[in-house]
């Protein structure tokens, strides 16, 4: 349900993204998914989160697919958050087809871990990521 997410990203198809079945292949899927929680990350916090000293890792990702994707398909992709932690956000994340109404495709889960971005060890998450998170946090 589109409700549950206070996020909804746009995110375009690609022709690439289409495999020898006709359909979005299913790691296009995670390409989705990262894109549309860093550029959502970027806009909310209006700063390069790639300059930032700490950098967000993906230590978990998950998909559960419910309709098959294809080129030229535009979506919007659900972004909630499930746990806030001192070092690592759980975002609770959907994939919705747009036509008359939003259809669910896919529902998923990814883990970022924050890093110092030199010695790559756990770092608490930057202030202005904390405080997007903070903003869309259930």
């Amino acid at each position: 349900m589109t409700t549950d997410y206070p996020v909804l990203w746009p995110v375009a198809t690609r022709w690439a993204d289409n495999d020898h079945y006709g359909h979005v292949n299913n790691v296009a899927y995670y390409s989705y998914f990262d894109t549309a929680v860093n550029a959502w990350l970027i806009d909310a916090t209006g700063v390069d989160i790639r300059q930032l000293p700490a950098i967000g890792i993906v230590a978990e990702t998950s998909c559960s697919y419910t309709k098959e994707l294809s080129f030229p398909d535009m979506l919007r992709v659900g972004i909630a958050i499930d746990r806030l932690g001192s070092r690592s956000i759980v975002y609770r994340l959907a994939i919705f087809r747009e036509g008359t109404e939003l259809e669910l495709a896919a529902t998923g889960r990814f883990v970022h871990v924050y890093v110092d971005r030199q010695t790559r060890r756990p770092v608490p998450i930057p202030a202005d990521i904390r405080t997007a998170a903070e903003r869309i946090s259930g």
